[in-house]
């Protein structure tokens, strides 16, 4: 047996809510294999009355799914440049010894997330999205905000998110991660559903703001401050 959280649209912050699934889990890591999981988990799911699931990932049987995975998910930047949420992402990651490669935004997602620079490292001080800083805290905000800036660009599929309850992403492990496509997915609908989603496309300031209702000038200090 496994847990993996399915997460769930909430009109309220911070717009998403999760709720802990334990499933049957098929070992191994062929694409078949997760897709026996994914079944598992939101057959498991359905039995507790949330249906229907959308996986979002490039290992569900889903198209929509599939277009929304960060690896797939493209947009375009203010500068013109196209790139996809797992690129733009790994490419705006500063560390704490400063160490940032911005050269990522051209690489394929793949190449992008395994490029041995940046693979397993957790000293992230902040980010750096074409010259905008942002802090490193709160943990997520960064990677929610650049999911849900590229999701904004999708209106189609956007649109068909609302067919679902919730949405499941097999390969996340909160053990050993934070960010989360799934997550991102259900959090566009809650601040969709609340009127909040005009903020989602703002600025910085906005889009903290209303994730953590407060003064911006309260938010702790970080190093790109």
């Amino acid at each position: 047996m496994a847990e993996r959280p399915v997460f769930l649209p909430v009109s309220a912050t911070p717009f998403v809510a999760e709720k802990v699934i334990p499933f049957k889990w098929h070992p191994g890591m062929s694409r078949a294999q997760a897709q026996r999981s994914i079944a598992e988990l939101h057959a498991s799911a359905q039995a507790k009355g949330i249906e229907p699931l959308l996986e979002i990932s490039s290992k569900g049987s889903e198209r929509l799914g599939n277009a929304l995975s960060a690896f797939n998910l493209t947009f375009t930047a203010l500068d013109g440049t196209t790139l996809s949420v797992e690129s733009a992402y790994q490419g705006s990651k500063v560390f704490r010894n400063g160490d940032h490669f911005p050269d990522l935004y051209r690489a394929s997602s793949r190449d992008a997330k395994l490029d041995e620079r940046v693979k397993g490292r957790s000293d992230i001080a902040g980010f750096d999205f074409f010259g905008e800083a942002w802090p490193g805290q709160p943990t997520t905000a960064f990677y929610d905000w650049l999911y849900l800036q590229a999701l904004a660009q999708h209106p189609t599929e956007l649109e068909a998110l609302e067919h679902y309850a919730g949405f499941s992403d097999i390969a996340f492990n909160p053990q050993k991660s934070a960010a989360c496509q799934a997550r991102c997915a259900a959090m566009a609908l809650g601040m969709r559903r609340s009127g909040a989603w005009p903020a989602a496309l703002g600025g910085q300031d906005a889009f903290l703001s209303a994730l953590h209702p407060a003064p911006v000038s309260a938010r702790q200090p970080s190093l790109f401050d």
